[in-house]
Parts: C-alpha cells; structure tokens; sequence
C-alpha cells in the first residue's frame, strides 16, 4: 500500500501499476498528476505510453484525466488544484460556484496559492496571496477552498454589486457565513478593491428594520393619505393569515420583514404560500420593509394601480 498525497488529503492506494493509477482516479475525480503516478510506480516511460495509447489524456501540464475526456464533476478544480500544487485553494469565483454563491463559470478556474507563484496554466487562474490563515480555508466535497466570508471579500473586487449582492443573499439564505464572520475577513482585506461596495452592502443589511406591527400601521398610515381603500389585516384566508386583503377587488399584500430570506426554506414556504393564495383566486403582491422606509410613495402606487386593474 502506498501513501499518496493530493489535493483532496492522504490517500493510501493499494495495488501497482493500472490498478494503482484506478484507485487514485476514483479518489479524486478521474484526475491525476505525474508526482503521484510516479508515487505508485509508473516511470517516466510508462506515462508516456498511456499518454500515447489514450489511457491518460493530459489537462495540465503534469496533469491527467484518466480513460478519457468526459470529465465528471468536480475534476477540471481538482486538476487546477493538482496543477499548483499541495498549498493552492480555489477561491473567487469558482469557490463561490462551489458554494452555490453563484452560477457555475464554464471559464478558467480560480485558485489561491499561499506566498508562491503557480506558472501559467491555460484555464487556470491563479492568484497569490501571503495572507491565507488557516480560519480563511474550509473543505466541500473534500475540495480545499476559501471559507464562504473570504470568498464574498474576494468576489468583491471583481463582479457588479449586483452580482455581489446576489451572492451575499445566497449566503443568508442558506447560512453560510454570519454578518460578523464578513466583516472579520473585511477587516483584515482593508484597501482591497471592491470591499466598500461589500461593507454598504452589509450595513444595508444590518440597518433598522420595521416589526411587523410597525409595518402594518405605516401601511395603513400611506393608504389613508393617498385616500385609497383600506384593507381587512391579519385576517385569515384557508389555512394562512395574511397581512391585508382587499376582499372585493380579490388582492393580497403581504410585507415581507426582510431584505433577504432567513432561509431557503422560508423563501419556499413563500412561495407555496402565494401558489395556495392565487389558486384561490387572490392576486398576492408583495413588499418589503424596505420599500415602505426608503420608497413609500413608489409604494402606494403600486399598490393603487394593482386594486385599480383590479375593479370594484
């Protein structure tokens, strides 16, 4: 049995020769380098035959897929990985790909390497750092990669607030990294570039929010200057109670205490919510705390021009 060590950990592969080479595949993503096939016995004469017989097809230089070219997931990060060696991590954007931050890029993969250069690679995209702790670094799916709070600092410099934003929503949602566990890693980023788009971000976030009775009466205040019908509120429809209703023009408001969700499955619960409200027959429009803080006329005409289509 032979100790083998990859991006991915340890491995102890048994076997010799293309049992050995299928073991290490099998272990990381039908990818492998020529450090570890030499590790379990294949020279350099060998390599070269299955390079040439199409047993092994070369990635990166010094990095393989094995049997063939239809890559499974999670190979072409850990061929980067295998390309720059035992220290690199991914990081920007395919860390939050992984995280499920953002969508999948088709394009070259990011990967960090601590106080090192990674030569050049096609499809690779590698950044250097002297300031990677270890606090800084987590495992997906065995993949060494910035922790979720490091990954939004680094995306900050490089894609529009929109984008950011996206990602910084998909964080809370799914409670990846905590508002505190950010701004530690911003702390320490100070003069990166892109970092004051995140810090407005999350001040936006942590600014004052509107209770849910707060909410309902300054709705109610907006609706009776702009002389507009008042609702039903906190009556029950079904099984759900919603925050105002319009019984004869059939339309429900409901005001969303924050700008993201708490979690995924609120947004689903949500969502299954308004699908029960509108088979019903009920048109659901929803607002957040936010619009009626920062956007309260914008507001109300929405909300007029709903019940005016809406009829008597």
């Amino acid at each position: 049995m032979q100790r083998v060590v990859g991006p991915l950990g340890a491995l102890r592969i048994r076997g010799t020769g293309d049992i050995a080479v299928a073991a290490l595949a099998t272990a990381q993503n039908g990818v492998v380098s020529r450090a570890q096939l030499e590790a379990v016995g294949l020279g350099r004469g060998s390599i070269a035959r299955r390079v040439a017989n199409g047993r092994l097809h070369r990635l990166h230089r010094g990095v393989y897929a094995v049997g063939h070219q239809a890559l499974p997931p999670h190979a072409r990060e850990t061929a980067a990985l295998l390309a720059c060696g035992a220290t690199a991590v991914l990081s920007h954007r395919s860390a939050a790909a992984a995280w499920g931050l953002l969508p999948k890029s088709p394009g070259a993969v990011d990967v960090t390497v601590p106080s090192r250069d990674c030569r050049p690679r096609a499809g690779i995209r590698a950044h250097t750092t002297s300031d990677l702790p270890s606090d800084d670094v987590s495992r997906l799916d065995r993949l060494p990669l910035t922790t979720v709070a490091r990954t939004l600092v680094e995306l900050a410099g490089e894609v529009e607030t929109r984008e950011l934003e996206r990602a910084l929503d998909e964080a809370a949602a799914r409670r990846l990294a905590t508002h505190t566990e950010i701004r530690s890693v911003l702390r320490r980023a100070k003069g990166r570039s892109g970092t004051r788009a995140l810090r407005d971000l999350l001040d936006d976030l942590d600014g004052p929010r509107l209770t849910r009775s707060e909410a309902e009466r300054r709705l109610l205040a907006l609706l009776r200057v702009a002389r507009l019908p008042l609702p039903q509120t906190n009556v029950r429809v079904g099984c759900h109670e919603v925050d105002a209703l319009w019984q004869s023009q059939r339309l429900v408001v409901e005001v969303d205490g924050y700008a993201f969700h708490s979690s995924r499955a609120a947004f689903e619960r949500d969502r299954l919510r308004d699908s029960d409200l509108q088979a019903r027959g009920l048109r659901v429009v929803r607002i957040t705390w936010r619009q009626l803080s920062d956007e309260p006329e914008a507001t109300v005409a929405r909300i007029a021009r709903v019940l005016g289509a809406a009829g008597p």
